[in-house]
């Protein structure tokens, strides 16, 4: 019989789980000078995106090996040409993208908030396959090493539903997840469609999803909850797709040779005397 791995067998077997925060920065998400705009430039440093990034950040950076987070935005322009950019790194940095745990994230969103201009449309698609071309490289090397989780925070209005839903079947080819935290009380019934708990997500063109790879998690229903709340549902379905992945694709946790069972003795130790 084959071994059924799971999750923990992966993660400590060496299997790395790298997590990219996208942050939507679209028009619908309200002038950030006004106080009831969800990315509101706060005097006392807070709005409703922060407050996502701060509780979901810090429920994955437990299972971020380096807990060094691509982070990038989305539907905004960016200076200094003021094209709209649907992938840009937060931090201004294409080289080094990466912030440094979630305080890194925070610091970032903060610094970058001012400069840009809040705008659209709404695409998740050029952000899920930028992530998707890292997963490509990963399979390609027939080892479970990388496993990688997209995290988008966002106000829920989708421009770009068709492409979505190819990049999102392309994607369930992948050692690749996505997480969207959907900030502020708009209709999040597109949201719950990517979702695809209710039957198999589909292309436009038909081509079905091989796995259910997308968790949806309204923020606003767990403002008054405690954060085991949030982070239970935030990864309900992340170990599973992990180990479901790995295994529907035959590949092992990369020191599976020496696995801990290995390393028990065979026999209980006696009984101190």
């Amino acid at each position: 019989t084959v071994k059924e791995y799971t999750f923990l067998d992966y993660i400590m077997g060496g299997c790395q789980i790298n997590f990219t925060i996208a942050i939507d920065f679209t028009g619908s998400n309200g002038d950030p000078k006004s106080p009831r705009s969800l990315h509101y430039i706060n005097p006392q440093g807070y709005n409703e995106y922060l407050a996502a990034i701060w509780a979901v950040g810090n429920v994955i950076q437990d299972y971020d090996s380096d807990k060094m987070f691509p982070a990038f935005g989305f539907g905004a322009q960016i200076p200094p040409t003021w094209q709209v950019s649907h992938e840009f790194p937060i931090n201004f940095n294409p080289a080094n993208p990466f912030c440094a745990g979630v305080e890194g994230v925070v610091f970032a969103y903060q610094q970058c908030l001012p400069q840009v201009k809040l705008y659209g449309p709404t695409n998740f698609a050029p952000i899920i396959n930028h992530v998707a071309h890292f997963g490509k490289q990963a399979l390609q090397q027939q080892k479970a090493s990388q496993y990688f989780v997209l995290l988008i925070i966002t106000d829920g209005v989708i421009t770009d539903m068709d492409q979505t839903r190819s990049a999102i079947v392309n994607a369930s080819r992948l050692p690749m997840s996505i997480i969207i935290v959907g900030v502020g009380g708009a209709d999040f019934e597109a949201m719950e469609f990517l979702d695809g708990d209710n039957g198999t997500l589909r292309s436009a063109t038909g081509e079905a999803a091989l796995r259910d790879i997308v968790q949806f998690v309204p923020f606003r229903q767990f403002t008054n909850c405690p954060q085991e709340a949030l982070a239970q549902s935030v990864l309900a379905e992340v170990p599973g797709q992990v180990a479901g992945f790995f295994s529907r694709m035959g590949l092992k946790p990369p020191h599976s040779d020496s696995t801990s069972s290995d390393l028990l003795p065979s026999a209980p130790p006696a009984d101190p005397i």
